[in-house]
């Protein structure tokens, strides 16, 4: 089993304890660093050799936009999770185009963390779901020829509807009454009939074509 080796960047000692102590529980993932500040970022990179960054956006001296911006310079392919109690426009707007990866916001970092560091390593854009809102709304509408129904079940679109309400599988497992298996086994569904890759796209073309 690969071992996903993530380096934390945050200011707040409760932020970092926390996301040691969850991480401390899945078998497949690290905490290989964590610091307060991302003034190192490139020398800690070189270093610990993470597969993952998570990464504040407000931190004193240096903002998470900005040590993106950092890493970026040296680092194309290191996949960068934001982590942030913001969700407004211009942030998100900020991180994207800087190179980040994936965008959670802080009150949701328990439920979605671990799975947003597994998607992210395989190529996903994890993100919550009302930042996937937003971020759509950036983008131009979709014209009439993509409005199709994909043929989803009554299952599956009371699944994807959650997705779109920013729930995490665990969240859908009770809201739905099933098992998480289950609930992996109708997304991966979703995602052949939606042909998307991740939640974040899913999220877009279930707005977009008004699926939900």
């Amino acid at each position: 089993m690969r071992t996903i080796k993530v380096l934390a960047y945050d200011d707040s000692d409760l932020i970092r304890n926390t996301v040691r102590i969850l991480l401390d529980t899945e078998k497949d993932i690290k905490l290989c660093g964590s610091f307060s500040g991302a003034g190192s970022i490139l020398s800690d990179v070189d270093y610990l050799k993470p597969d993952v960054v998570l990464m504040d956006v407000d931190m004193p001296e240096l903002n998470g936009v900005e040590a993106v911006k950092l890493l970026r310079t040296k680092y194309d392919s290191i996949p960068v999770i934001m982590l942030t109690v913001f969700d407004d426009n211009d942030t998100i707007f900020n991180a994207v185009c800087a190179g980040a990866s994936g965008y959670i916001l802080k009150q949701h970092l328990t439920e979605e963390l671990p799975s947003a560091f597994r998607m992210v390593v395989n190529g996903g854009a994890p993100m919550t779901g009302s930042i996937a809102k937003k971020i759509l709304f950036m983008l131009p509408v979709a014209t009439s020829r993509d409005q199709e129904t994909y043929n989803l079940s009554e299952k599956e679109t009371r699944i994807l509807k959650c997705l779109v309400e920013g729930f995490s599988y665990k969240m859908i497992s009770n809201e739905l009454n099933i098992s998480i298996d289950t609930v992996r086994f109708h997304i991966k569904k979703i995602y052949d009939k939606l042909h998307v890759h991740s939640a974040t796209e899913a999220v877009s073309k279930a707005l977009k074509n008004k699926l939900v």
